[in-house]
């Protein structure tokens, strides 16, 4: 249960901000999350993670001499926006490039690519290693696929430690990349754990049951049983680690890491128990406990779980993982005291001046207004359904992230209308509001089709249906080329596509605007209500599929449910202009 917070949707900005007020020695705030207070040497390849929040000390809590040089820290379970990774990532830049890793998410993955698109246009060098270090997520010959859970720490540390060396940014990824490797983990819960405001956990275990195999987000495991003993647990963490040994490592003699990570509310003395059995196998397996771990380095806010990661070490690995660190949360060896940074206010934003439309587009701006006002309060209602339906088969942050992402729309295109912007330039603001607010899949692909409609309203003269069909399906294929997912995929394409498709056959057979939207929107209903039949081929409700059969995709039903009353009001302001004509 999560009892402290003030309003819910700025649980996650509060947090940072009170974090950094404690913890000022090693942080400072930027735009989307932390960087070092202290100097970097110039020229030193900048180690840039992140994630969601609510998995503390992942990702801020590892900022600091020796570990990352900055952390992008998302919504509550939501990748942070582009916007927030570029910020942080020109704030951390030495001059040598900057090295990004984090867990093996779809929006993490989304983001981060394209932050680090924006980066390599200005010139400055990128790598990227996604931590898949979750053995039950994916086979192990699709390895790729698997999510980063608490070995996100082994690929972190050891790429920092590379960079504090002096390697430059082709070895710290290719050191990075076999730590990657060489980590595996495995984890359970005995209870979900609960967002702030939400009145019930994320998902539910009977009472002397545990979930296996689940996800840090919030997801169901992929299997259930009787809670063993501590002994038990102990056993059954180690025997599915050791039955996927990393290629080339031989047990007898081999060198590993153990990491017990507790998920946020299981107890430290709880977790020594089931160590102390741990390590007594590993031990009689022939290993060489290197560095053990016992505590909380990636949670899930206040979930009652723990996973065992198992990392391998090498000849190359072992010194780097002997470097010291001295982070908020996470400490080893000795670190030299650090020069403090004198910096200016990195949180101050500069204001776009805005290009006013002309008289036609802006009357076209009052009416883009409208359908975003309309957004916001269509997402307000179906705000705990939305997540209610995310939750089933994923991480139940849906309907937030969408209530963050219309309503900071909003706000964006309101002021963009009363500075007099055209039609195109208020849904654009609108649009990165939204991908930088919001953050997470959804974020980014809402971003990516207002933007794409906002491309063909102009600022001059009034669009006209074709001009709105085109925008659409620009912004269908944008989303489709992004996010890489297809019609039956189960995401909020199976209703976009339908959408698109319907909307410009009605235009281009001379049918009126309000007419062809609202034939359109009725296809897309009808499409997100059949994806409850479809196995979820994309994003985090991938890995258990089959838990959300009979549940249709909470993109797609939102995606439906918005189309849907946008056309009421396009329809209710063509009204009020033939009124006043």
């Amino acid at each position: 249960m999560t009892r402290l917070w003030n309003e819910p949707a700025d649980f996650a900005d509060e947090m940072i901000d009170g974090f950094v007020a404690a913890n000022e020695r090693y942080v400072r705030r930027v735009p989307g999350g932390v960087v070092r207070s202290t100097v970097s040497p110039a020229g030193q390849v900048a180690i840039v993670v992140g994630g969601g929040s609510g998995h503390y000390p992942a990702f801020g809590g590892l900022v600091g001499p020796g570990l990352a040089h900055g952390a992008a820290m998302g919504n509550l379970f939501a990748s942070p926006s582009t916007q927030q990774v570029f910020a942080v990532a020109k704030a951390a830049d030495n001059g040598g490039g900057v090295f990004f890793s984090y867990g093996n998410y779809a929006g993490d993955v989304l983001n981060f690519d394209a932050a680090q698109d924006k980066l390599r246009a200005e010139g400055i060098a990128c790598e990227t290693v996604t931590v898949t270090d979750d053995i039950v997520s994916a086979p192990v010959d699709e390895k790729h696929k698997r999510r980063g859970i608490a070995g996100d720490l082994t690929v972190f540390r050891i790429a920092a430690a590379a960079a504090e060396a002096g390697a430059d940014l082709a070895e710290v990824t290719r050191l990075a990349r076999l730590a990657n490797e060489r980590t595996r983990s495995f984890g359970v819960a005995f209870t979900g754990c609960t967002l702030p405001g939400a009145d019930h956990p994320l998902f539910t275990v009977p009472e002397g049951r545990m979930a296996v195999g689940l996800g840090i987000h919030g997801e169901p495991g992929i299997d259930e049983t009787d809670i063993p003993t501590a002994d038990g647990l102990a056993e059954l963490l180690v025997e599915k680690l050791l039955a996927e040994v990393p290629d080339g490592v031989e047990l007898a003699g081999a060198r590993v890491v153990p990491i017990l990570n507790g998920l946020g509310s299981l107890k430290y003395e709880e977790m020594f128990v089931v160590y102390r059995r741990i390590a007594q196998l590993l031990t009689g397996a022939g290993l060489e406990l290197v560095d053990p771990h016992v505590g909380e380095y990636c949670t899930s806010f206040d979930m009652a779980g723990t996973s065992l990661t198992l990392f391998w070490l090498d000849d190359e690995l072992a010194p780097l993982w002997d470097a010291p660190v001295d982070t908020p949360a996470y400490r080893r060896g000795s670190v030299a005291p650090q020069e403090r940074l004198v910096a200016a206010d990195s949180t101050a934003t500069v204001a776009e001046a805005i290009e006013p439309g002309d008289e036609a587009s802006r009357s076209a701006a009052r009416t883009v207004l409208a359908a975003v006002r309309t957004i916001a309060a269509t997402v307000d209602t179906h705000v705990d359904e939305l997540g209610r339906i995310d939750a089933i088969a994923g991480d139940g942050d849906h309907g937030i992230g969408m209530q963050r992402g219309s309503h900071a729309a909003l706000a964006a295109a309101t002021a963009a209308v009363d500075a007099g912007a055209g039609a195109r330039t208020t849904l654009a603001h609108a649009a990165d509001a939204w991908s930088d607010k919001a953050g997470g899949t959804s974020g980014a692909l809402w971003g990516v089709i207002l933007n794409a409609v906002a491309a063909k309203l102009g600022d001059e003269g009034r669009p006209d249906a074709a001009a709105l069909a085109a925008g659409v399906a620009a912004g269908s294929r944008g989303v489709s080329d992004y996010g890489k997912a297809e019609v039956g995929d189960k995401t909020l394409v199976d209703a976009l596509v339908p959408f698109s498709t319907t909307l410009t056959q009605a235009v281009d057979a001379g049918a009126g605007l309000i007419d062809a939207w609202r034939t359109a929107a009725d296809a897309a209903t009808r499409a997100a209500v059949a994806t409850a039949e479809l196995l979820p081929r994309m994003g985090r409700a991938r890995t258990h599929g089959q838990n959300s059969v009979g549940t249709p995709d909470p993109g797609a039903i939102s995606l439906a449910l918005i189309v849907t009353a946008v056309g009421e009001t396009l329809a209710a302001e063509n009204q009020k202009e033939s009124a006043n004509a």
